[in-house]
């Protein structure tokens, strides 16, 4: 007879392309994607026969899209163990003010919190390894603490990856250098893993070096970079569109984990 090692029966995943697993592409996987969330749940599903999971994110969605759109269709499902992680779209944008886009998660978060279900939270990644995103490090950190207090508030538990080291390694990122690769959301999994203190399997993995470049390749790649994937970010805003239009949630339902089959 196998022991279930948990206490949550049924889990369901709020956010934006993070939670949805972009950069872990995976073609059995609902929505092509498999990501840090599908994996926690895989795992928590093993010996849990009535164990059930939702994944309601969808990529490129703000902090008040992700409120409208999933915050009640969460609480429909009527789970015992939610994580929510949103605001980093918001926090990209020039100008944006952290401090609120955290105000909104904390409204979120109550909303969440009505039913006493264990929710976890997240901090974003530190940056300040990346050329692109290290300008807006001290953005990221002002949301963070933000978010701790608001967790501290609400009783949640932190998934921190700011001090996650080991994705702050360009090998755990995606070619788009936005979105972790599957090595990275294998890394997350099992940070979120370890906060709900579920005992697993996964194991620590590292990435390959990075191959050594010269100043004019590393340029050529950058420049690669803005064509395939900055330019069309920024066309999307002034177009006022976003990488989620026409995108369902990969798992809007409740039900029990299905592994892909290979």
């Amino acid at each position: 007879m196998t022991t279930t090692m948990h206490p949550w029966s049924r889990y369901v995943a709020l956010g934006d392309s993070f939670t949805e697993g972009v950069g872990d592409p995976e073609q059995n996987s609902p929505g092509g994607n498999r990501g840090w969330s599908d994996r926690v749940a895989e795992v928590l599903s093993q010996g849990a026969p009535d164990f059930a999971y939702a994944n309601l994110a969808v990529r490129g969605k703000l902090i008040d899209q992700v409120i409208a759109e999933q915050i009640d269709p969460a609480l429909a499902l009527r789970p015992d163990l939610i994580t929510f992680s949103a605001g980093g779209n918001d926090v990209l944008r020039p100008g944006s003010d952290p401090d609120a886009i955290a105000a909104r998660c904390e409204e979120a978060v109550a909303r969440l919190s009505r039913d006493n279900a264990t929710i976890v939270l997240f901090t974003g990644a530190d940056v300040g390894f990346s050329p692109v995103f290290r300008g807006i490090r001290g953005k990221i950190a002002i949301y963070n603490e933000n978010m701790r207090a608001v967790a501290a508030k609400y009783d949640c538990i932190v998934a921190d990856l700011w001090s996650l080291t080991a994705i702050q390694d360009a090998g755990m990122w995606s070619t788009d250098r936005l979105h972790l690769n599957a090595l990275g959301h294998h890394t997350v999994a099992r940070t979120v893993l370890s906060v709900l203190n579920v005992p697993n399997s996964l194991q620590p993995q590292k990435p390959e070096p990075l191959p050594v470049r010269t100043f004019r390749e590393a340029r050529t790649e950058d420049m690669q970079w803005a064509r395939e994937y900055l330019l069309p970010w920024v066309l999307r805003r002034i177009r006022h569109q976003s990488s989620g239009d026409h995108v369902l949630p990969k798992r809007p339902d409740a039900a029990p984990f299905s592994q892909p089959r290979h």
